[in-house]
């Protein structure tokens, strides 16, 4: 590379960096709340601004690029000097900001062309759009015009979230950026919906790419898991790029089948029986549900289930779904949700919440955030099928919380609607479904999963006994709830949730 192409880049980067802020960005605990705040150093005097909520990605993806870029400068600006020192040897360095160009394709149709920055795997432009309708869920068009920061959020969810257990070990290991640039090299194919990128002049089609008919590589799987980097070099054709959920997981080929793999949290190691659990209790309910097992690898227990989605279907998030209207403050969440699927037309939505929300009220479900439950959509008509099974739902049962937490049932957080479960109980419409003589044996489906001869290492007689009486205790709080119900408020925004965060299973701190 020649001095003045060195120079050129130089002053690029400089530029760009100039732009973007500096520092970092802290939190603090408050009466039980996070407040996030930024925080820089100016003429020696450190300055903090606090962060609104839909404030706090940006902020942190613009540190996150300032960092990037900053290291970029650095390598360049040695260049010059270790060339001098081996002039015969050639320097390859890539041109960090230039963009890729790409077409966003939604299984064979072309929906628009994009540009990624080639460094944060963010789309910086969006030029045509080939058709609207099947830009994802909640990506408005304005004249013709892509919504570019609605479609950065889609693209954001699409990828591993920087949360997830093992995930920054993993991206040092693979010797790469961030998890978005991950995306990128499995062309954003996922197993969960058929939204995927297609390099310019790549040549490439659905049919040779999609993992719901073409296998796909562990590398990244093993890596993900703890595994050491294979020698060779990576094969990072694989839908574990795409995963979203904080908790370790990868998806494999069982049997023919696609099967997501899923570990739990520490101390107690306990979602993957939770899973199993709550499935049984959806069976006897009659609830649509996606059924678990447990495994077993180096001395941990992980669920295992086979992917509902196939190569014809779209599973989009609830998260997607309330993006379609525009929120007013004097609208509930839980109402808002049903006014946007009544617009799109999906069918049963208040009964398919009814069963939610009492199964979730029974296990003290704790993470039913709008990114894990969603409705099913064919991916070529663009017709809604359905609420999709329930799934995930290992973030119960008090799986963080010692004996006497779970005994009291004290610190259950609630999600979607409400903060706690007593007021999104009252969002039900109807209990006439429920068998409760069905229910009659949970305490022993719960004995009995808990009890494995492998899980004696995370759960102890007591701590299976205590969870077994509180959900005998909520079954029959619901049997009394049931018949003496107040009438349901579903306008009401008081104990509304407000954010819609999934768990965290990093260690708590507080500052």
């Amino acid at each position: 590379m020649q001095d003045n192409e060195i120079l050129n880049q130089i002053t690029l980067l400089t530029a760009k960096i100039n732009e973007l802020p500096k520092g970092y960005i802290s939190k603090k605990s408050i009466g039980g709340k996070l407040y996030f705040y930024h925080q820089w150093s100016e003429k020696g005097q450190k300055q903090s601004k606090y962060l609104k909520d839909d404030e706090i990605e940006a902020i942190s993806e613009q540190i996150a690029l300032r960092k990037e870029l900053q290291e970029q400068l650095r390598t360049l600006r040695q260049t010059p000097k270790t060339a001098a020192k081996d002039s015969g040897r050639k320097i390859k360095i890539r041109n960090e900001v230039k963009n890729m160009k790409c077409t966003l394709m939604h299984k064979r149709t072309a929906v628009a062309e994009i540009e990624l920055d080639d460094v944060t795997g963010f789309i910086q432009k969006i030029n045509t759009v080939y058709a609207p309708e099947h830009l994802p869920v909640g990506v408005p068009t304005r004249r013709g015009v892509a919504d570019r920061a609605a479609l950065n959020e889609w693209w954001t969810d699409r990828s591993i979230p920087a949360s997830r257990s093992g995930i920054r070990e993993a991206l040092e290991m693979l010797d790469i950026s961030s998890t978005k640039m991950l995306l990128v090299r499995c062309y954003g194919l996922s197993l969960s919906d058929q939204y995927w990128i297609c390099p310019e002049n790549s040549g490439l089609t659905w049919d040779q790419v999609n993992f719901f008919d073409n296998d796909f590589s562990d590398d990244i799987g093993d890596v993900l898991f703890g595994m050491n980097k294979k020698p060779n070099a990576l094969d990072f054709s694989s839908p574990d790029n795409t995963s979203d959920g904080n908790l370790k997981k990868r998806w494999k080929i069982i049997d023919g089948k696609r099967c997501l793999v899923k570990g739990g949290s520490n101390p107690f190691r306990q979602q993957p029986f939770n899973e199993v659990i709550a499935a049984g209790i959806m069976e006897r309910l009659g609830i649509p549900h996606v059924p678990y097992t447990v495994t077993w690898n180096k001395g941990a227990p992980y669920s295992v289930c086979e992917d509902f989605v196939s190569e014809n279907i779209d599973l989009v998030p609830a998260w997607r779904i309330i993006q379609t209207q525009k929120k007013d403050n004097s609208t509930s969440v839980y109402q808002h949700f049903i006014s946007c699927c009544k617009a799109l037309s999906i069918k049963d939505t208040v009964p398919f919440l009814d069963r939610m929300i009492v199964l979730d009220y029974l296990i003290a479900n704790e993470d039913r955030h709008l990114n894990n439950f969603g409705v099913l959509r064919n991916a070529e008509t663009l017709e809604w099928i359905g609420f999709a099974p329930i799934y995930d739902s290992g973030s119960s049962l008090g799986y963080d919380k010692v004996v006497g937490q779970i005994r009291a049932e004290r610190d259950i957080e609630c999600k979607p609607f409400k903060k706690h479960h007593a007021e999104q109980l009252k969002l039900v419409s109807d209990f006439s479904w429920i068998d409760f003589d069905r229910l009659a044996d949970v305490d022993e489906l719960i004995i009995k999963t808990l009890s494995a001869d492998d899980a004696k290492e995370y759960m102890d007689d007591d701590r299976i006994k205590a969870i077994a009486e509180t959900v005998n205790r909520r079954i029959q709080n619901l049997m009394q709830f049931s018949m003496t119900r107040a009438p349901i408020q579903t306008d009401s925004t008081e104990d509304d949730v407000e954010e819609n965060i999934a768990e965290d299973y990093s260690p708590k701190t507080t500052m």
